[in-house]
């Protein structure tokens, strides 16, 4: 009766490891960002302008030509800066990248002593914008003209 019921067991236990096995084989991953790309005029510039007034770092690059910079922007997310545009465009202040950051006042001072100037969410200048839920935020363009919004969010 024992070597029956460990026969038992051991068949149930098999049966339920290979059901999960094959449900977890059928599961399709979803999708991950990976990378954002922008168009710039010149990738030196403005790889300089995400290290030193945003704070982010390179990681390396393939192409080694000097029209490109890999940066890490969040944790297995980079920015690929790729030179080539050959005019600044206008950019919607809606469609951004935003950067969390301990202390938006202290970001300001980097602006200060950048002379970057910088918006609230309405356009109004050198201000701050309050949402709601306590989180400061305000908006400034890098070399080319992308709208990025840096905010002192937890999440």
């Amino acid at each position: 009766m024992k070597k029956l019921y460990l026969l038992v067991s051991l068949i149930l236990a098999l049966c339920i490891a290979t059901d999960g096995y094959t449900q977890a084989k059928n599961t399709k991953a979803k999708a991950t960002l990976n990378h954002t790309a922008i168009y710039v005029k010149d990738a030196k510039t403005s790889a300089a302008f995400y290290q030193n007034i945003i704070g982010v770092d390179t990681i390396p690059e393939p192409f080694h030509d000097g029209k490109h910079a890999w940066l890490r922007i969040a944790p297995g997310v980079a920015m690929h800066i790729i030179q080539g545009a050959t005019e600044n465009k206008e950019y919607y202040k809606n469609q951004h990248t935003c950067f969390s950051v301990a202390s938006v006042e202290a970001f300001v001072s980097v602006l200060k002593k950048n002379n970057i100037p910088w918006e609230d969410r309405d356009g109004a200048k050198q201000a701050i914008t309050t949402r709601v839920d306590g989180v400061k935020q305000l908006w400034l363009q890098d070399p080319d003209g992308y709208w990025i919004e840096i905010n002192d969010a937890k999440e």
